[in-house]
C-alpha cells in the first residue's frame, strides 16, 4: 500500500533546505519524574500515542532535486522503535541531543530516552525532536498522550490564563524608542572562544530561577520581562567584550494552536521580531529606564501578537512556491541565509509560558517536577533562550553555536542573563536562583 504523502509545510521546508550536520537543527525536551518509568510499559504507551497522532509518523520521501518541492510520506506505523534505555547519564543523553538529529527518512522524526536523574532520584525522560518535521510544543502533546496512556492519570492541558484587558483589542504596533533605521544591521553578540578556535555543534547552559514578580495591575507579562532581560544582557555581553551599542531585535515565536488532544502536529508556530534599538539608559541599570522599557515591551509584543502574517513571513512563503524545482530553490535559501546573515536577528527567545500538562505517569513514575527545553542555536545568530514554567518555577536553557562561544563563555552569558532577569523583577520574587541542581555541568 502506498503511503499517503503531503507537501513539505513552508517551515519546514526551508529548514530542510538549510540543514547542516555541523549544527542539527534539534529541538532538546526533558520531563523529570521523581519515579521509575517502566520500559516495556512506556514502549506501549508511546507506541499508542503514535497512533493517536499519526502526523507524527512521517518520514521524508526520496527527494529529487528536480521535483516541485519536498514531500513527507505518512505510513500509518513506526518504522523504527523511537524509545530507548540507554543506561548512561543524564549528560550523555543531552550531549546526544544536541549532536544527533534522528533522521529524516524513517518515522517518527522523534528520540525518546529514559536515563537516571543524576543523584539518582527518579529518571528524567528526553526526547530529542528532528526540528525539520516537529517542534518542541507539538512534541510535549505528544508525549502527554503518551504519560495518560502509561499511567492513566488525567493529563488534559490547563486552560490558558486569562489576561486582563489594556487597550484597544489590536494595538497598532509603534516604533520602539532609540530604534534607529529598519535597515540598521541588528547587534550580534560578540564571539568569546577564550583564546581558542571556533568549534562545531551546540552547548547549552541550564537554569532554574524564580519566576520574575510583576506589580499587581502591571501591563506587562513574564513574557515582556524575558524579552527585556535577553535585549539588555545582549548588550551588556557585547559592552564588556568592547562592543559599541546597536539595536537589539529578538526572534519570537508565536504559537496560536490549542493543546487538546486534536492539537495541529508539525511546525506550528509563526515568527515575529520584536526591535529593541538601544536602550541605553535601561542596560545601565537604571531602574526606571527598565520600568519603562517593559511597559513600551508589553504594548510592542500585544500588537505584533495581533497582527495576521505568515509563519516565515512574506519572504519564506516567496522562497517556498513551487515555481523552481526544489533544487534550485534549496541553493537558493541557503545563499540568501548566509548573505543576509549580518541582518539576521539578534537572538530568538521562545518562552512556552506554563508546562500545560501535568505530565503525570501515575504510580510509581509520578508527575513531573521539572522540564527543559531548548531550541536550535544555528548560525549566524548562534544563540537561543527558551523558557518553560513547572511549578512556579522557571526553567531556561541558554544554547550555543560552537563557532560563537566556547563551553565556558556560554555559562558566562548565562549567568549574566540570570542577574539581568532578576532586575525586572519587583519585591522579593527577583533575588538569585536557589533550589535542585540543573546538571549544567552536563554540557560542559
Amino acid at each position: 500500500m502506498t503511503p499517503e504523502r503531503i507537501p513539505f509545510p513552508v517551515v519546514d521546508e526551508i529548514s530542510r533546505h538549510c540543514v547542516d550536520e555541523r549544527e542539527p537543527d534539534t529541538v532538546h525536551i526533558e520531563i523529570h519524574l521523581p519515579g521509575r518509568l517502566d520500559e516495556d510499559r512506556l514502549r506501549r504507551a508511546v507506541r499508542d500515542a503514535l497512533g493517536r497522532h499519526p502526523r507524527v509518523l512521517m518520514r521524508e520521501a526520496p527527494p529529487r532535486w528536480w521535483r516541485p518541492g519536498y514531500a513527507w510520506e505518512l505510513p500509518g506505523a513506526p518504522d523504527t522503535d523511537p524509545v530507548r534505555f540507554p543506561g548512561d547519564t543524564l549528560a550523555e543523553a543531552r550531549h546526544r541531543s544536541l549532536r544527533d538529529a534522528p533522521p529524516l527518512s524513517a518515522a517518527p522524526p522523534l528520540r525518546i530516552e529514559v536515563v537516571d536523574a543524576p543523584g539518582g532520584d527518579g529518571c528524567v525522560l528526553l526526547a530529542t525532536v528532528n526540528h525539520v518535521g516537529m517542534d518542541g510544543p507539538a512534541c510535549l502533546r505528544v508525549l502527554a498522550t503518551a504519560a495518560e496512556l502509561y499511567g492513566g492519570a488525567d493529563n488534559a492541558p490547563a486552560p490558558p490564563p486569562v489576561r486582563a484587558a489594556t487597550g484597544p483589542d489590536r494595538p497598532e504596533p509603534s516604533a520602539p524608542p532609540e530604534s534607529g533605521s529598519a535597515w540598521a544591521r541588528p547587534a550580534r553578540l560578540a564571539a568569546d572562544h577564550g583564546g581558542g578556535r571556533p568549534g562545531h555543534g551546540n552547548g547549552m547552559h541550564l537554569a532554574e530561577l524564580p519566576l520574575p514578580s510583576r506589580p499587581k495591575g502591571s501591563p506587562y507579562t513574564v513574557n515582556d520581562q524575558l524579552l527585556v532581560a535577553t535585549c539588555l544582557t545582549a548588550l551588556r555581553w557585547n559592552r564588556d567584550h568592547g562592543r559599541g551599542d546597536r539595536p537589539v531585535r529578538i526572534t519570537m515565536p508565536v504559537d496560536d494552536r490549542p493543546r487538546t488532544a486534536d492539537m495541529p502536529i508539525g511546525n506550528g508556530t509563526r515568527l515575529v521580531e520584536v526591535p529593541f534599538g538601544t536602550p541605553h539608559r535601561a542596560a545601565d541599570g537604571d531602574p526606571d529606564a527598565v520600568e519603562e522599557l517593559l511597559r513600551a515591551t508589553a504594548l510592542r509584543t500585544r500588537a505584533l501578537k495581533a497582527l495576521p502574517r505568515p509563519q516565515l513571513g512574506r519572504s519564506g512563503a516567496l522562497l517556498t512556491t513551487p515555481v523552481l524545482p526544489v533544487g534550485v530553490r534549496a541553493t537558493t535559501a541557503r545563499a540568501l541565509r548566509w548573505g543576509l546573515g549580518p541582518w539576521a536577528s539578534t537572538t530568538l527567545l521562545s518562552n512556552l509560558g506554563r508546562l500545560p500538562y501535568p505530565m503525570d505517569f501515575g504510580d510509581g513514575a509520578g508527575r513531573a517536577t521539572a522540564a527543559w527545553i531548548s531550541a536550535p542555536a544555528r548560525m549566524p545568530r548562534g544563540v537561543s533562550v527558551t523558557t518553560i514554567s513547572v511549578g512556579g518555577r522557571l526553567q531556561v536553557v541558554l544554547r550555543w553555536s560552537r563557532g560563537r562561544f566556547d563551553d565556558a563563555a556560554g555559562h558566562r552569558l548565562g549567568d549574566l542573563f540570570a542577574r539581568t532577569l532578576a532586575e525586572t523583577a519587583s519585591g522579593d520574587g527577583g533575588g538569585p536562583a536557589t533550589g535542585r541542581p540543573t546538571g549544567q555541568e552536563a554540557a560542559r
